[in-house]
């Protein structure tokens, strides 16, 4: 998965926007106003911080090598997953898939009921 890939996935995602709020080289992506992803290129190798189970995020840093602690991040709860082929496209989404729907389980109970009547739990929660 690439920078484009990963960055179109992202904002398939219901409600799903971009913000640059820590200049343009990082890309936000955010629902509700809440963080669930951000992408970027370090050494011309595309990035993106997901929002995890703590008991999953160290278990994807022991199984893939392009998985680690979250790069100014809560480390407990956030891996960095570099984009340089290392972890199978469908794990990334798969990760993104959870990073949303962990996100939106903590919103405001008015919008995280909004946004399952709109959508479906089955598309908030893949």
């Amino acid at each position: 998965m690439d920078y484009q890939a990963a960055r179109g996935y992202l904002l398939s995602r219901p409600e799903a926007v971009e913000d640059f709020p820590f200049g343009p080289g990082v890309a936000v992506f955010k629902v509700k106003g809440r963080m669930f992803a951000t992408l970027g290129v370090e050494n011309t190798v595309a990035r993106t911080n997901l929002k995890c189970d703590p008991d999953e995020a160290q278990a994807l840093r022991d199984i893939f090598s392009g998985v680690l602690p979250g790069y100014h991040m809560n480390k407990k709860h956030w891996n960095t997953v570099l984009l340089d082929g290392s972890v199978p496209d469908g794990e990334i989404e798969r990760m993104m898939d959870r990073s949303y729907g962990l996100v939106v389980k903590g919103l405001r109970k008015v919008e995280r009921e909004a946004l399952e009547l709109a959508y479906g739990s089955g598309a908030i929660y893949r």
